[in-house]
C-alpha cells in the first residue's frame, strides 16, 4: 500500500523532512493538519525550515512519535509558505485537530512573536 500525503495529515505527529542547499536532509517533527488535498503544518516564519522551503519545494512526509523517531513511510510532496489569511487558516485547523495544547501554543507564540511571527506551510502530494 502506498501512503499519501493526505493520507498523513491524520496522524498525531508527522516527521518533515527539507533539504538543504547540499541536498542534506533535515527532518522534524510537527504537528499537522489536513488541507486541500495534503496537509499543512504550524511553524515560526524564521525556522530553518522556511528557508529550506523557499530556496527548494521538495519536501518529503512521513508520520513519527513526538521525538521524531520515524515510525511509518514517507511520502513525497511538494511545499509552499502561506500567506497571512491561508496561515490563520492553519492556525484554526490546529486548534480543532490538538485543542488545549494548540491554543496555548498559539497564544504563546503570538505573544513572543507577533501574529506575523509564524507561516503556515502547505504540503501538497508530488
Amino acid at each position: 500500500m502506498t501512503i499519501t500525503v493526505g493520507d498523513l495529515a491524520a496522524n498525531r505527529y508527522v516527521l518533515l523532512t527539507t533539504y538543504r542547499r547540499d541536498g542534506r536532509p533535515v527532518a522534524t517533527p510537527v504537528w499537522a493538519v489536513p488541507y486541500d488535498g495534503g496537509l499543512a503544518v504550524w511553524t515560526p516564519a524564521s525556522s530553518g525550515k522556511v528557508k529550506r522551503i523557499r530556496h527548494t519545494s521538495e519536501v518529503t512526509v512521513a508520520s513519527c512519535d513526538f521525538r521524531g523517531g520515524n515510525v511509518g513511510p514517507a511520502a513525497t510532496g511538494s511545499a509552499e509558505v502561506l500567506d497571512p489569511a491561508a496561515t490563520a487558516r492553519v492556525r484554526q485547523e490546529l486548534k480543532r485537530k490538538y485543542g488545549v495544547s494548540a491554543r496555548l501554543t498559539i497564544a504563546l507564540s503570538a505573544l513572543r512573536r507577533g501574529s506575523a511571527g509564524s507561516v503556515g506551510i502547505k504540503v501538497a502530494p508530488r
